[in-house]
């Protein structure tokens, strides 16, 4: 499938979630930042989707680049952010990572449910994401280790690696990367429509050395 495909897709799906003026930032970015109390930098967005992880980091003091492949969300984005006061703190762009890496350096890369149904080498996006750490970085990953009701995959063969697998498979030098957090807690999550159920994350969160 070519990344045309990939484009239509994922616009489809933002283009039919209703436009939201306070789009909720993912629980699992925000315990992070907030336990660790981890001092506004430069943060990455990978997959910013309807832009409520880059909002909630602009209004912490961030300066957000967040990519997403749809146009339609980085749109949006661009718009949410102005209308927020916030757009001297987000640059949305559009990228495909299979194709491209966003340039620069950061503080914290985030890259929450990069899940696709399209080809996607997700352990080279993530490699190149802890690779574009400042020392004392850090790389949040979280995946889905269950399938919402309103989730787009509803493959009931669908395996969600550990992140531990995910760690294994980035094969990050031990002692320049250190993995801080690796587990699967669970948590009720509300979905587009409204609709609330219970989900696993898979969360792995990686420093770089300082």
């Amino acid at each position: 499938m070519s990344t045309t495909d990939a484009v239509a897709f994922w616009d489809g799906v933002y283009a039919a979630r209703p436009a939201v003026d306070g789009p909720r930032p993912n629980a699992r970015l925000t315990e992070t930042v907030t336990d660790l109390a981890l001092p506004p930098g430069d943060a990455l967005d990978l997959g910013c989707g309807g832009g409520g992880d880059a909002l909630w980091l602009a209004g912490q003091g961030w300066h957000v680049t967040a990519v997403d492949i749809s146009t339609v969300a980085v749109e949006r984005l661009t718009a949410l952010a102005r209308s927020h006061s916030l757009g001297e703190r987000v640059t949305a762009a559009r990228h495909d990572l299979q194709a491209s890496f966003p340039p620069g350096v950061f503080d914290l890369v985030c890259a929450h449910y990069l899940h696709t149904p399209f080809g996607l080498d997700r352990s080279t996006v993530l490699r190149s994401a802890a690779h574009a750490l400042r020392p004392g970085g850090r790389l949040l990953v979280v995946d889905h280790g269950s399938a919402a009701p309103w989730s787009w995959n509803q493959d009931p063969d669908t395996r969600y690696p550990s992140p531990r697998e995910v760690a294994a498979g980035i094969d990050l030098v031990p002692g320049t990367w250190t993995v801080e957090r690796a587990d699967t807690p669970r948590r009720i999550a509300t979905g587009p429509d409204g609709r609330t159920a219970e989900v696993t994350d898979h969360v792995l969160l990686i420093r770089r050395a300082a």
